[in-house]
């Protein structure tokens, strides 16, 4: 199904004349070899563009749409018009000059034998160049003295001709297809293709996949049998999961194609998550990347989250919506496939297929679990998958780089997400580790508390609590005592203005987990901090106590469960912020 909704994406890449035709791939390339007619190098052009990689700005290959190239291991096979220096120079850093100019042969055969019939000046300039050039004298060449460290480091040359991409050459394109279309199918055995469903020349092997962090940068394979273990029925290779050399150019083709669209591709932990939607158009990509990763954006923040929830619940009754210019249609088949590396290939992660609305129906739900009361900093923040993931680590310290979370917890979260299914449990594992560190719960570990509790738990007394604010009528003990502890520290703050250390500090663990140990302590220390006080403020506060003590009609217990603990924690954050909004309301 992987490789069909692929090949489906190539089709409709196509069709927009975004993707080349079989026979022809994007091509990262670092520079270009101008030549003249006579095949004379005049000029070596830098065809690298400024990229931004996090903060800083880096030189990186542009792509060009080139001939396919072929899939080497350690035997000689030359690519066609762009190669490394080895195979157009003669000359690398290797160390292993025979070998070196074994490459230089055949790729001199190769162009020679494509273009000596072409009836073009960029054609001929190529085969001139290869009858011309001695790669004993590379390194004395005036042009490449500057550069010539970086062409050993074995980044990708292409020819030129006059200034202009030898690629693009009407003669040169027509010599290359008609190779390529006589070729492709040379020997190859007639197979019943498992994705097209037709009768197709077999693809032994599968063209590399580039792009997914951590694969080899050469590339890694998605579909590969390299050992007796891995086949069958005395089938070898490809044709253990027979499928024609059309789909494996069209799959991998596409599937490149989205890798290096870096604005819609997510790492989440060693796994790399691209999208696409039937049709390709971009404007799903941006809505699921935003709706799930936040997209990078930060202009109008609070716009584009009122926004966002908005779209969600209009695709969710099956209303298409307009979304950056663009049509989103709730009946739109997306599609969202996870890689991790493995060695020379490639794992799936997880393949998630379904209607974009079911997508922001999900969606909807989850963000509607999150939903609580936040404070006045962070009620334009959306607490996307990965804030989530980073919600059970500590924060780092200015200039410093945060720590990663755990590896599978961001992958788990997300398809719990996209399934609409229960959170894992090292997402509560997690955040209750973190908050025990802090003796402190952040808006976001609070938020997730209650999407995890709302979502999870059966326990309905449990999840009366995990509300988006303040429920001033639960009598359930854990809650109270929560609001309880958070009322005993605005006590100790009122009477000791400017205190750096509260009993949040030395208290909040304890008394969430062992409450009749602790609270006798602190009510006796609340009294102390009452007579600090003016008759008035001593006065709010007695009531707040004896409103709260009214609650607790149980004795304290001597421990308190996981769920128990967390209902104290989102107890002490609904009443700390009811606190703070009644401030700013005054």
């Amino acid at each position: 199904m992987i490789l069909q909704a692929l090949t489906h994406c190539y089709e409709d890449l196509l069709k927009q004349g975004k993707i080349g035709r079989p026979g022809w791939s994007q091509v990262k390339v670092a520079y270009g070899l101008d030549l003249d007619a006579e095949g004379n190098l005049v000029q070596l052009l830098h065809l690298q563009q400024e990229v931004t990689r996090g903060k800083k700005k880096a030189l990186a290959p542009r792509e060009l749409l080139l001939p396919a190239q072929v899939k080497r291991s350690v035997a000689v096979a030359a690519n066609f018009l762009c190669d490394n220096s080895g195979y157009l120079l003669g000359a690398d850093s290797k160390g292993k000059p025979e070998r070196t100019a074994g490459c230089f042969a055949a790729a001199k055969a190769l162009h020679t034998e494509l273009l000596q019939d072409a009836a073009s000046p960029a054609a001929q300039a190529i085969v001139r160049f290869f009858a011309r050039w001695d790669p004993a004298q590379a390194s004395a060449c005036p042009l490449l003295q500057e550069d010539w460290d970086d062409l050993m480091k074995g980044g990708n040359l292409t020819f030129y001709y006059g200034g202009h991409p030898a690629a693009e050459d009407p003669a040169v394109r027509n010599a290359w297809q008609n190779h390529y279309d006589a070729g492709s199918s040379d020997g190859a055995e007639d197979i019943l293709c498992l994705v097209t469903g037709r009768h197709a020349p077999l693809a032994r092997l599968h063209p590399n996949i580039k792009g997914v962090a951590g694969a080899q940068p050469t590339g890694a394979a998605l579909v590969s049998f390299n050992g007796p273990a891995f086949c069958s029925y005395e089938h070898e290779q490809g044709s253990n999961a027979p499928t024609s050399e059309y789909a494996a150019f069209a799959y991998t083709t596409a599937l490149n194609t989205l890798l290096a669209d870096r604005n819609h591709v997510c790492r989440v932990g060693d796994t790399t998550i691209v999208f696409w939607a039937d049709g390709s158009d971009s404007a799903y990509q941006d809505c699921a990347m935003f709706a799930l990763f936040g997209g990078g954006a930060e202009e109008s923040a609070a716009y584009q989250e009122a926004d966002l929830f908005n779209v969600l619940k209009q695709l969710s009754s099956g209303t298409p919506v307009d979304w950056d210019g663009s049509r989103l249609d709730p009946g739109t088949r997306f599609y969202i496939l996870g890689l991790a590396p493995n060695a020379a290939r490639l794992s799936v992660r997880f393949f998630w297929q379904n209607s974009f609305g079911d997508l922001a129906k999900n969606l909807s739900h989850h963000y509607e679990r999150l939903n609580i009361v936040r404070p006045t900093y962070a009620r334009n923040t959306l607490l996307t998958i990965w804030r989530m993931a980073l919600e059970t680590v500590r924060k780092p310290a200015p200039g410093s780089r945060a720590p990663e979370p755990a590896q599978r917890l961001a992958g788990d979260l997300l398809l719990a997400v996209l399934n609409n299914a229960p959170y894992p449990a090292t997402l509560l594992n997690g955040v209750q580790l973190r908050i025990r560190a802090q003796q402190d719960i952040t808006w976001g570990q609070a938020a997730i508390l209650k999407a995890y509790y709302s979502r999870n738990s059966r326990d309905e007394q449990l999840k009366e609590v995990m509300d988006m604010k303040l429920n001033d009528q639960s009598t359930y003990l854990p809650y109270v005592l929560g609001r309880l502890f958070s009322v005993l520290e605005a006590i100790q703050r009122s009477a000791s203005p400017g205190i750096n250390t509260t009993i949040k500090s030395r208290y909040f663990n304890a008394a969430s987990a062992t409450p009749a140990l602790v609270f006798p302590t602190l009510i006796n220390l609340a009294q102390k901090h009452l007579n600090k006080l003016d008759g008035g403020l001593a006065d709010y506060y007695e009531k707040r106590l004896a409103e709260l003590h009214s609650r607790i009609t149980q004795t304290l217990p001597a421990r308190m469960t996981l769920d128990e603990q967390s209902a104290f924690q989102i107890g002490y954050y609904h009443e700390t912020q009811n606190r703070y909004a009644k401030k700013e309301e005054k």
